[in-house]
């Protein structure tokens, strides 16, 4: 057995520029907030980023990190439009290539099962086809030679996930409402690097088993990031900033990144706490 732990710094040292980078979670939920955090303190860039979109997209964004973005939507939920990912594509800051939301899982399936693509119903009679010239369409072979979109697989070279608990080998435990599809992020992916709330030596006999996520056979890396999806959810441990995620919505980007983005993630931590304090 091997111990995967791993600073956020030396997972970041292992991305390249120019690589396809997923990013797990959902929105503003359950995002690997830490280490999209240390990929910005990098020189990496010129990404291809996979995310069903939230401020990971938005950082990334405003950091000038992103070449191409994959998506359905990038969103924080409670604000419906990401300011930062708005302002970058309004500028022509990257290209896009937006899909729809079952697509785009099934572009993960296929990535994860190593295949080329898969076919689906999604898409069709949309104007995703149009904005999306790339795509084909195949008929099925059989009787009822009705027509899919061929929905190419969405291999990456690396995945950032958060889970809530996590042990050293790699196996990853969700405790909240949705999966948000982590799983096969880190199946799609070359390597995948996941991040928790706290490392664990086992998860216990009352683990639920589907609970347990993430196999260690797909991750490469473990973080230990107390606090590490903030502002975003991660239920239970803790629900979104809503009040910090407001102020980093409608705050000018380098205004917000010299306040809040200047050092490391306990820099990080401790700024947002003396944020909280001033408000008190």
């Amino acid at each position: 057995m091997t111990d995967k732990t791993m600073t956020p710094e030396e997972v970041v040292a292992r991305l390249r520029s120019g690589m396809t980078l997923g990013i797990g979670g959902w929105g503003s939920r359950r995002k690997p907030m830490a280490l999209v955090r240390a990929l910005l303190r990098s020189d990496v860039t010129d990404l291809t980023v996979v995310s069903y979109g939230g401020p990971d997209v938005g950082l990334l964004a405003a950091a000038g990190k992103i070449r191409k973005l994959v998506t359905a939507f990038v969103t924080l939920d409670s604000i419906p439009l990401e300011p930062h990912y708005r302002t970058a594509r309004q500028s022509g800051g990257f290209e896009l290539s937006e899909i729809d939301e079952a697509m785009f899982m099934w572009g993960l399936r296929a990535a994860a099962n190593r295949l080329p693509f898969l076919p689906v119903r999604a898409g069709l009679g949309s104007d995703v086809m149009r904005v999306n010239p790339g795509l084909r369409t195949v008929t099925s072979p059989y009787g009822d030679g009705e027509t899919f979109v061929a929905m190419p697989a969405l291999r990456m070279d690396a995945a950032l996930v958060h889970v809530n608990r996590a042990d050293r080998l790699g196996n990853g435990q969700y405790l909240g409402p949705d999966p948000y599809f982590d799983d096969l992020f880190c199946e799609a992916a070359e390597r995948a690097y996941v991040s928790c709330e706290e490392l664990v030596d086992g998860f216990g006999a009352a683990a639920v088993p589907q609970s347990l996520l993430v196999k260690r056979h797909t991750v490469t890396g473990v973080v230990e990031t107390p606090r590490g999806a903030h502002f975003t959810s991660c239920v239970p441990d803790y629900g979104r900033d809503e009040a910090f995620q407001k102020l980093y919505a409608t705050t000018p980007w380098p205004e917000f990144a010299a306040r809040f983005l200047y050092g490391d993630e306990k820099d990080y931590q401790s700024a947002v706490q003396a944020w909280q304090e001033e408000r008190r």
